[in-house]
């Protein structure tokens, strides 16, 4: 199937339009409007033909005379769309090789993306235009393990059989684990044989089989044991190995988001996919980052520009609503990948020679007399685990006859405040506290209830409701109750029972379940479509959804959360797509309501004091890892830039290291 968003013209003649195109240059100024709807609605072997024609009629380059009429980003994208695709990739190379310095980012975009007979072709065109060897180019303005890997990509020799064989992928993913993780150093050199020559389909199974016996994905590895320019390239590798267009779609992204616009990386781009993938680009796009490749460009670009980019980009997906199969078969490799089972890790650990009465005594001193000595209290209470904290409450009562509670509260003011006391409570009184605080008084912190009750697993939901009648003498489900409404206080209710089933997958049942999330034809209002995620999601156990999540893509072609998104709303949308990203991958989800509570001007203090203090002892750890993963920078740096004095001094133990 077609997935270009360009298609040849239908009724094309060559001469006519060359004629259109001299008549838009003729005279004074040019009609730049009729350029850029004849030049985007042409496919690229039109273009090819329309130049040639112009040459014939009028004895002059369309090319040159495009240049001298267009000006700016908008001629570097027409004139770019003129280039047959193999040259413009030559010409991208060279601009990225001339000149002082060098634009890696160029070149490992289009190594690590092309097939092999686009790489030949590229080879071609480069020595056809510049009379120069693309090789020893690269080879003269690149060093070390970076220059190794692009000659051998530029061998355009991958593998291309689909026939995989088990025990070699077994074994492929046993060197490289043993090239990096397992060995003091990097073995560099396997690492370039194995992602510069393995099929794209065996090295997926690779990946697969790296991250069950390494229990962490390859690219974490990768950034691990990697630097520099090499481990972008190789980053690149594995990401157009799993999704070109999922590669493409974060390449755009980051070309738009933030203040400026990488013109050159949104044209190339935008040009290079149009007649290949540029339909799976966008699906995977608005998957990704909640909203369309249509109306990020339509956002952050201008004028002829940006019509010409939006033509190129062929549709707004938001409008649209469509679902296509590479973001359907991405968001299923996503399920595959939640189903592996990775150790979870906290980043506070049992003090070791813990001295409850010692550390009663360091706090003690810590806050008496004038002042108070907040490093001695951060020191003691983000190093000891949460049943250690409890061990040295008692200690601090039965030394000083003193509720170390109390004296805390009274010493510390502000946001360290709220982060020492929170850590000082069991973690069911501090969720217990949270849920409480989110429903009293005016208005319903809806968000906190969500997270909540959303992530807990049936023992900690358990523990919450007793933390909860005890400190509050009523339960926690008539709060709940009397504080939510409709569909939504249903699902909460329903968590809040803590009775989640807690056994296997049954494929049997879960094909069943994932027909009754699909249908949408049902007329009984007994049996309502949120009554019917609600009665899946919120008691079905974490690896039978798992299941119905991979068999709901299979039926339908769409992602459970992206028809989550689309059939409802408000409250209870976000719960059942909370839900759903616990299920999938509960790091992740924190991962991304840490990064939210930090991005842009100003700090969520309230949701980064909670995660930081919940996932401590469960998850920070690989909450970091995915962090790092998603948005290409650690939790420490973020925590460091965004939060200040001894509240960040806090934060950083508690996040327990620089990734």
């Amino acid at each position: 199937v077609y997935r270009g968003s360009v298609k040849d013209f239908p009724g094309f003649d060559a001469n006519q339009d060359a004629e259109a195109l001299y008549n838009a240059m003729k005279g004074f100024g040019s009609d730049k409007e009729a350029i850029l709807d004849l030049i985007t609605s042409r496919s690229n072997k039109q273009r090819v033909e329309i130049c040639q024609a112009y040459k014939s009629l009028y004895g002059k380059d369309l090319i040159a005379d495009l240049k001298y009429e267009l000006t700016g980003k908008f001629e570097r994208l027409i004139v770019s769309l003129m280039r047959p695709p193999a040259y413009g990739d030559a010409k991208e190379i060279k601009d990225a090789i001339s000149g002082v310095g060098t634009d890696e980012k160029c070149l490992i975009e289009i190594l690590a993306s092309r097939t092999n007979q686009e790489i030949h072709d590229l080879v071609a065109a480069y020595k056809d235009a510049y009379q120069r060897d693309l090789e020893a180019d690269i080879v003269g303005d690149t060093s070390g393990h970076f220059k190794k890997m692009l000659v051998v990509l530029l061998q355009g020799a991958r593998e291309e059989d689909d026939v995989v064989s088990e025990d070699l992928v077994q074994q492929d993913a046993k060197d490289l684990l043993e090239a990096g993780e397992l060995k003091w150093g990097t073995d560099e050199a396997q690492f370039i044989y194995i992602l510069g020559r393995r099929s794209r389909q065996h090295l997926r199974l690779v990946f697969d089989e790296y991250l069950k016996i390494a229990g962490k994905p390859i690219e974490r590895s990768i950034r691990g044991e990697l630097s520099g320019d090499f481990e972008k390239l190789m980053l690149a590798v594995v990401k157009c190995i799993r999704s070109k267009a999922e590669y493409f779609a974060e390449r755009l992204y980051k070309a738009m988001k933030g203040l400026g616009t990488r013109d050159n990386t949104l044209i190339r781009i935008m040009v290079s996919r149009s007649e290949i993938d540029m339909l799976d680009i966008r699906e995977v796009f608005r998957t990704k980052y909640e909203k369309s490749l249509y109306n990020m460009i339509k956002e952050d670009t201008s004028g002829e520009y940006k019509k010409a980019l939006l033509k190129l980009c062929g549709g707004d997906d938001d409008a649209a609503g469509e679902f296509f199969p590479e973001a359907a078969q991405v968001a299923y490799r996503m399920w595959e990948l939640s189903a592996v089972k990775v150790e979870l890790r906290g980043t506070v650990q049992p003090a070791g020679d813990f001295n409850d009465d010692g550390d009663a005594q360091v706090l003690r001193k810590a806050m008496k007399g004038l002042g108070t000595d907040e490093g001695a209290i951060i020191e003691v209470v983000t190093k000891r685990s949460n049943a250690q904290r409890q061990q040295i409450l008692k200690a601090y009562k039965a030394h000083y006859g003193r509720d170390l509670m109390a004296d805390l509260k009274s010493e510390l003011s502000g946001s360290l405040a709220k982060l020492i006391l929170g850590l000082m409570l069991t973690p069911a009184q501090y969720d217990a506290k949270q849920l409480r605080k989110a429903v009293e008084g005016a208005g319903t912190e809806e968000s906190v209830l969500i997270e909540i009750m959303a992530t807990r697993n049936n023992q900690e939901i358990r523990a919450i409701n007793e933390a909860y009648q005890e400190a509050y003498h009523k339960t926690l489900e008539d709060d709940l109750s009397s504080d939510t409404s409709g569909h939504f206080k249903r699902i909460l209710v329903s968590l809040a029972l803590g009775n989640r089933d807690e056994g296997p997958e049954n494929p049997t049942q879960a094909h069943e379940d994932a027909k009754k999330l699909a249908d949408v034809s049902s007329n009984d209002s007994s049996d309502s479509l949120e009554t019917r995620f609600l009665s899946i999601l919120c008691t079905r156990s974490y690896p039978h959804l798992r299941r119905v999540f991979q068999e709901f893509i299979k039926m339908t072609n769409h992602d459970v959360e992206h028809a989550i998104k689309k059939r409802m709303s408000g409250d209870v949308r976000d719960a059942f797509v909370a839900i759903v990203r616990s299920v999938k991958n509960k790091p992740a989800f924190f991962a991304d309501k840490l990064y939210k509570s930090m991005k842009g001007a100003g700090t969520d203090e309230r949701t980064l004091t909670r995660i930081m203090i919940s996932r401590s002892e469960i998850d920070l750890f690989n909450i970091r890892g995915e962090f790092i993963d998603l948005f290409d920078k650690s939790l420490h740096h973020m925590i460091e830039k965004d939060t200040s004095g001894d509240y960040r001094k806090a934060l950083l133990v508690l996040c327990g290291g620089e990734d």
